[in-house]
């Protein structure tokens, strides 16, 4: 579930839609958890689905790190790609914001930790990066655990409305790191194998 201060707008023609904030949402917000109505299919699954569903599921899902297509109920399915992502998933089944988004701001992932199966050539943003590839997760982790790691400083500062949708065991997990000042679990857990 998206976070509730979002909306879907249309950004422009190469990206289509996109979800954008309606408030300000501070660093170190919960802008997403997978729930309960998010589907999780096994690629099995949707091998044998039509061919015109395959290519939604293609489109609108990402891979967790079983392998498994998560395609998402609600305006997350609709969050654009950006080699400056102001959104990072975490190895708990929720994205933080990693820096202050600002009401009409689009809220972004870095495609590179969704586990792609394809490489693709992404719009240009000035970056050293130009190409999202499958292993982008194998070389970027240590920057987005620091980002997140940064992001985390402020997680029980901020107002989370989203924070009722995690688990209790995973939020004193968490808690219990911050408190005794513990590195959280590592983004690289969330990296699929294929050859498992």
């Amino acid at each position: 579930m998206m976070h509730p201060d979002t909306e879907l707008r249309f950004i422009n023609e190469e990206m289509g839609y996109g979800v954008v904030a309606t408030k300000f949402i501070p660093k170190g917000t919960i802008t997403w958890v997978q729930d309960h109505l998010d589907q999780v299919l096994p690629p099995e699954k949707v091998e044998n689905m039509p061919a015109t569903i395959q290519q939604a599921v293609d489109k609108y899902s990402f891979r967790n790190s079983n392998g498994d297509l998560v395609l998402c109920w609600d305006l997350a399915k609709y969050v654009n790609h950006s080699f400056n992502s102001n959104c990072i998933s975490t190895a708990y089944d929720f994205e933080l914001a990693v820096r202050d988004i600002h009401p009409g701001e689009q809220l972004t992932d870095d495609y590179g930790y969704l586990n792609i199966s394809e490489p693709f050539k992404a719009q240009d943003e000035g970056t050293e990066r130009d190409t999202v590839y499958p292993d982008d997760l194998l070389n970027y982790h240590q920057e987005w655990d620091s980002k997140l790691s940064e992001a985390f400083e402020f997680f029980e500062e901020v107002k989370q409305p989203l924070a009722l949708l995690i688990p209790s065991a995973t939020m004193e997990k968490i808690r219990k790191k911050l408190q005794e000042n513990l590195p959280l679990d590592s983004i690289l857990s969330l990296y699929y194998r294929e050859n498992n």
